[in-house]
Order: C-alpha cells, then sequence, then structure tokens
C-alpha cells in the first residue's frame, strides 16, 4: 500500500504516506496529495519540472516537499502524476515532477496547504511513515 485516507473533514484531508526508503516515502506522499487535487489516472506526465528542497530535517523536508507540490499547481498552472525523487537525504532532495497542464475535467480538490494538524513522521527497522493533513 502506498497511502491510505485517514479522517475526510470539512476543512481538511488526512492521509498516511508508506515507503520501505526514504525515497519512497516521498514519492508515494506526493501521489497520495496529488491525488486529491487531481485525477491521477488522467493526468499525462508529458512535462517535467525539476525541484530542489533544503531543510532543517526530515519532518520539515516532508512538509517543503508537499508544499512546494501545492505552489507548482498554482504557478506553473500545472497537475502532476509522477514524482521521481533523484537525490534525497533527511536535510534535502532533487526530484523531477511530471504532469501536464490544468483542465477542469482533470481537477479535483483546491488544497491551500500542508497544516501541523496531526502530523507524524516515523521512522522504524522496516518502513517509514508519514501522516499528513492538508488544508482544503
Amino acid at each position: 500500500m502506498k497511502y491510505k485516507f485517514i479522517k475526510d473533514l470539512t476543512s481538511d484531508v488526512m492521509f498516511e504516506a508508506y515507503g520501505k526508503t526514504l525515497k519512497e516515502l516521498f514519492e508515494n506522499s506526493a501521489l497520495a496529495l496529488s491525488s486529491v487535487m487531481c485525477n491521477l489516472k488522467k493526468v499525462k506526465a508529458t512535462k517535467a519540472k525539476t525541484v530542489y528542497i533544503k531543510a532543517g530535517n526530515v519532518e520539515e523536508l516532508i512538509v517543503d516537499w508537499l508544499q512546494k507540490i501545492i505552489a507548482l499547481v498554482d504557478t506553473e498552472e500545472m497537475f502532476f502524476s509522477k514524482f521521481g525523487i533523484k537525490k534525497i537525504n533527511e536535510k534535502s532532495l532533487k526530484a523531477k515532477v511530471y504532469g501536464e497542464e490544468i483542465k477542469p475535467e482533470l481537477g479535483e480538490t483546491v488544497v491551500k496547504a500542508v497544516t501541523n494538524y496531526g502530523f507524524k513522521f516515523v521512522k522504524n527497522k522496516v518502513n517509514y511513515k508519514v501522516r499528513v493533513s492538508l488544508d482544503i
């Protein structure tokens, strides 16, 4: 399982994303976020954008990663359906995000931001898990 939704409240959506590696966790969390914003099955990965992020720790990094995707949807007017983490450690990442220009038939829910509500990052011996809440 890549991700699952926990709560679907009036103003928030909460999900958990999973990964055997940080790379997989970050890619799956981006897929969960994008599945709220657009219909992933219909968004073609025809254009790519490169993303660089630095943060103080892994928790800040994942929040900044998801915030960057939200910002790219707004500034580049694109939806994204594929995410490739090229380099990652607990304080930085380089990634490619793939998608296409926004069309009304592709859209789902407008996501305003990642919130701190219920945020939880867990690393254990076999995998990683993150719980994220989105302000919609």
